[in-house]
C-alpha cells in the first residue's frame, strides 16, 4: 500500500520529497496538540484542587492537630 502513489521505492528519495502523510499539517498538528495538552492540565489542577478543598472541608482542625501533636 503506498499512501504516495509510488509502487517502487527504488528512486532517490532526495527527488521525492515528503513520503509521510498530511504533509504540510505539521505546525497545525503541533499548536492543537500544545493547546490540547494545557488545556488537559488546567482542567486536572482544577478537579484536583475541587476535590482537596472537598476533603479539607470534611475534617476537623483540632482533631487533625491532636493526631499531629499525638506524633
Amino acid at each position: 500500500m503506498s499512501t504516495i502513489g509510488y509502487e517502487n521505492w527504488a528512486v532517490d528519495l532526495a527527488n521525492v520529497g515528503a513520503v509521510y502523510p498530511f504533509q504540510g499539517w505539521e505546525m497545525a498538528m503541533t499548536v492543537v496538540c500544545v493547546v490540547f495538552w494545557l488545556g488537559w492540565h488546567r482542567w486536572q489542577f482544577k478537579r484536583e484542587d475541587d476535590q482537596l478543598k472537598m476533603i479539607a472541608a470534611h475534617h476537623d482542625k483540632a482533631e487533625t492537630t491532636a493526631i499531629l501533636d499525638h506524633y
